[in-house]
């Protein structure tokens, strides 16, 4: 995948048929907004008491007419470094 950055998880517990979200972002480029998506999916008969589900999600792009911010512009405007924007 020669990935840059990724998203671990996301973490969602319920009965079968729960509601599950996956996350996706630019795999090269963590604050590339237009990328933010997610993927709402159901198993409506899993899990079963003894199992879990595993879900992966992908895309080949962002949103083509994104209208969220430049987390650069963003970080730049708060006086952030953009390599270090927690400042440690």
């Amino acid at each position: 995948v020669k990935a840059k950055s990724y998203l671990a998880f996301a973490n969602t517990r319920g009965a079968a048929g729960t509601s599950l979200i996956i996350p996706l972002m630019d795999k090269d480029d963590g604050g590339r907004r237009s990328h933010y998506q997610t993927i709402h999916t159901v198993v409506p008969d899993a899990p079963a008491d003894d199992e879990i589900i595993l879900a992966l999600g992908a895309s080949i792009g962002g949103h083509p007419n994104h209208r969220i911010g430049d987390r650069y512009a963003d970080l730049r405007e708060m006086g952030h470094d953009i390599d270090n924007p927690a400042g440690v």
